[in-house]
């Protein structure tokens, strides 16, 4: 057996291994920056939020608070160089305050783990709370910089989201605050790529594959979700019946079901998903917890087809498509992003190059020389 495992252990790893390996440290990587991150900011602007606080709380304002601000500033900058405390900033920390004390604790915490200048790009946009949610939510999921953020606001993007189209019932079927956040957490469509799907799949094949890369399609799924099980089995009046997937969403506080199609959508699958989910919130559903949604995930689907599927359905569900290979311009993103960081890495690095290096290595060997 230590032989064999030796051997194993010899033998080069596929191309396909590779890409797996190479995809899955990049994402442990960017989770732990993102993380470290959003802690940085936290604390940053912990800070000045009670710095806004207080100026707000002294009434300092224009006028003669301007001489009082300038000073403050001379001061803290002796103590704080690094801190970012000029006057500008100082009157930006009690507009923060002031902006969103009253503001609700959720939209509170989601802006609070911007960076400073997205933060200052936010108020001096003047958008509602709504808007900010929105803008706030979507840079953090998607690690926008500032300039990204900038263009998303100028586009607009806030109003093409809330009228975009979704293929679910969630705005007739939940209450109105559960509704919004679902369409928030739950996509229209999802990419199944790293699965590296090169050829037709059956449905047990393409769940055994999920199941094999659970924690990426959670990532891909959304934030907040619990792995629970797949063929989830539930049982009522003698009979069986077998969720594909299921899984707990800690953000709504429900439990999700999946349904797996390798087709079309088809309407006789909402029937089927009702009953899933009527089972769900009648055995499985705890007190405290939300109604149970669905998601039924095919390879292609009608809006039309899903909006009269859907016309008269009780429980809430969305219906998603996925792609099975990375799209060309997501790829070519992804390349040149990755050519990017390179190119930062290297610059940041300040590791001599090989020229310098060698050049090093004469001047010292010449310096010996004199010595000797």
């Amino acid at each position: 057996m230590k032989e064999l495992a030796k051997s194993k252990a010899n033998m080069p790893i596929t191309e396909n291994e590779y890409t797996d390996l190479l995809k899955t440290a990049r994402t442990q990587i960017d989770a732990g920056r993102s993380t470290i991150a959003l802690q940085v900011n936290s604390t940053a602007n912990t800070t000045y939020w009670n710095l806004g606080k207080l100026l707000h709380e002294r009434k300092i304002e224009g006028g003669y608070g301007s001489s009082v601000i300038e000073r403050l500033s001379v001061d803290l900058k002796k103590d704080y160089p690094d801190m970012g405390l000029s006057p500008r900033n100082l009157w930006y920390m009690k507009q923060f305050f002031e902006r969103y004390c009253d503001s609700d604790i959720k939209l509170q915490r989601c802006v609070a783990v911007l960076s400073w200048r997205k933060i200052v790009l936010l108020i001096n946009k003047k958008l509602s709370d709504q808007e900010t949610f929105y803008y706030a939510t979507e840079t953090v999921k998607k690690n926008w910089n500032k300039d990204f953020l900038l263009n998303a606001i100028k586009m607009d993007m806030y109003s093409a989201h809330k009228n975009e189209i979704r293929d679910n019932n969630f705005t007739q079927t939940l209450p109105a605050l559960q509704a919004e956040q679902a369409n928030e957490i739950l996509q229209d469509s999802y990419n199944l790529g790293f699965l590296n799907v090169t050829e037709p799949i059956a449905e047990l094949e393409l769940e055994r594959r999920l199941v094999e890369k659970i924690k990426t399609f959670m990532l891909e799924l959304g934030t907040g979700f619990t792995f629970i099980d797949n063929q989830h089995h539930l049982e009522y009046n003698n009979k069986e019946y077998f969720v594909d997937m299921l899984f707990f969403n800690r953000k709504l506080k429900c439990l999700v079901a999946i349904d797996l199609k390798i087709g079309e959508f088809k309407s006789e699958y909402v029937g089927k998903m009702n009953m899933y989910l009527s089972l769900l919130d009648k055995l499985e559903k705890e007190d405290d917890e939300n109604q149970s949604i669905g998601i039924i995930l095919c390879a292609e689907k009608d809006h039309l087809d899903v909006e009269i599927a859907l016309q008269d359905v009780n429980k809430p569900i969305a219906v998603a498509d996925y792609e099975l290979i990375v799209p060309k311009k997501e790829l070519q993103t992804l390349v040149l992003e990755e050519m990017n960081k390179t190119v930062e890495d290297a610059a940041k690095s300040k590791l001599p190059s090989v020229e310098d290096a060698a050049k090093s290595a004469t001047t010292k060997k010449q310096q010996k020389k004199k010595k000797d």
